[in-house]
């Protein structure tokens, strides 16, 4: 896979923990324990991009 596709196939399933963590937060029923671990796979994936866009600057 090539750096372009694997930036795009992070920053879609971003978009999608994104997505997740929205419809999440909006139900008061839904585990907190649950919206912390999206936002830590939300995090993870965004220190990913981050690292891979840092590597391509070099």
């Amino acid at each position: 896979m090539s750096l372009a596709n694997h930036l795009d196939e992070l920053q879609r399933k971003h978009g999608e923990i994104e997505r997740q963590l929205d419809e999440a937060m909006a139900h008061p029923s839904v585990d907190d324990l649950e919206i912390v671990n999206l936002k830590r796979r939300k995090l993870a994936i965004k220190d990913e991009m981050m690292k891979l866009r840092q590597e391509t600057m070099h």
